[in-house]
């Protein structure tokens, strides 16, 4: 089951999840869980890639999907292409990915909640 204090949620189509990215970053990294103002949980991912071309959507994914060990082929910017609030979306095995998520939360962002 997910915890409703993560940025992600099932959804008919896959596993949605929510980032805010900040592009031009130092590192390619994730860092933790954010909430906006209306309450919303938000993943922050900094990248270095400039946000021109899809460049830092590419970055995104890559770095989600090498730490949640899922295909990037199964990742995929579905709202917010041109935005620092993105929503993508995880196909294939949603099961399996959640779980691995899931878990991958467990073990990094402890205090994100």
């Amino acid at each position: 089951m997910v915890d409703q204090a993560l940025p992600f949620r099932r959804s008919e189509e896959g596993l949605k999840v929510f980032v805010r990215v900040t592009p031009n970053a130092g590192a390619d990294r994730i860092e933790d869980v954010m909430r906006s103002a209306d309450g919303r949980a938000w993943l922050k991912v900094r990248v270095r890639a400039v946000p021109d071309k899809g460049l830092a959507n590419k970055a995104v994914i890559a770095v989600l999907a090498k730490a949640w060990r899922v295909p990037k082929s199964s990742l995929g910017v579905i709202a917010g292409a041109t935005d620092r609030n993105k929503t993508l979306q995880v196909g294939g095995d949603v099961e399996g990915a959640e779980m691995k998520i899931s878990r991958w939360f467990d073990a990094h962002i402890a205090d994100g909640r």
